[in-house]
């Protein structure tokens, strides 16, 4: 077994693909990834950033619109649940990291549930954010003289704005940790494995429903993109190299790579 990606040194570097092989994990990293985006963006001063920070959370509105995202994600916390309660007892596993674990589960699904109301409802149904979502997809829509409400806010001091969108934020908060342990669970529940695309090619047959997650890493220095194609019973990796005019070509080499799949 090998360290997962996650753990790896700082000077190991790789980058990272993930693919999917359902449409609730889809979204999850969908959410994920917008969550990143809005740390990013929101420990910077500039009022640009405060204001991408912003379009970010009406991506997590629609993103998380779902209507059946809330009961995925409680369904998965329960099985998570019940899957680690059964581990009580093994002598091989740590009772206090298990307690733990099982009180961090019970916690964000408690959290998640009592969350009412659809997410994301207080922006909604905020004055000027709402004015700010509607003109967001017109090109040069939040301009000052459409929208001088927003382009006074902008002149308010970073800290300022920074606080307000933190606090408009909130509602995201049982989503978003449960999304983060779902997707931590799941990755950490993986052996990562050396793999060769023979020729840029690499295919393999997977047990039907297993694996819901593939991660796969590559060194930068092969100047490769793995074009990963998949579902629950195959998984396909095809090895492209961009040419001159960054076109995607397919790559004959015999390529290395990491790929770690995950229950």
């Amino acid at each position: 077994m090998r360290a997962p990606f996650q753990s790896r040194p700082a000077y190991y570097r790789v980058i990272l693909y993930e693919h999917p092989f359902n449409e609730r994990v889809r979204t999850y990293l969908r959410l994920e990834y917008l969550f990143h985006r809005f740390d990013e963006l929101i420990r910077r001063d500039a009022a640009t950033d405060h204001h991408f920070a912003l379009v970010t959370l009406f991506e997590l509105v629609e993103a998380g619109s779902r209507s059946d995202l809330k009961s995925d994600l409680l369904k998965d916390l329960e099985r998570h649940k019940q899957q680690f309660s059964v581990l009580r007892g093994n002598p091989s596993v740590s009772e206090k990291v298990l307690d733990q674990l099982l009180d961090h589960l019970e916690q964000t699904y408690t959290s998640l549930n009592q969350n009412l109301g659809k997410i994301g409802q207080n922006l909604t149904e905020h004055e000027l954010l709402a004015a700010v979502r509607n003109r967001i997809a017109i090109p040069g829509g939040t301009c000052s003289f459409d929208l001088p409400h927003y382009h006074a806010w902008q002149h308010l001091p970073a800290d300022q704005r920074r606080a307000d969108v933190l606090r408009w934020s909130e509602s995201f908060a049982p989503m978003r940790e449960a999304v983060r342990l779902l997707l931590t669970l799941m990755r950490d529940n993986a052996t990562v494995q050396k793999m060769m695309a023979t020729g840029g090619l690499f295919q393999q047959s997977l047990a039907q429903g297993k694996f819901q997650l593939m991660r796969v890493a590559i060194d930068p220095a092969l100047g490769v993109v793995p074009e990963i194609s998949g579902n629950r019973l195959m998984v396909s990796v095809r090895m492209m190299r961009p040419d001159a005019d960054g076109r995607l070509q397919h790559c004959t080499d015999d390529t290395p790579f990491e790929m770690a799949l995950c229950q």
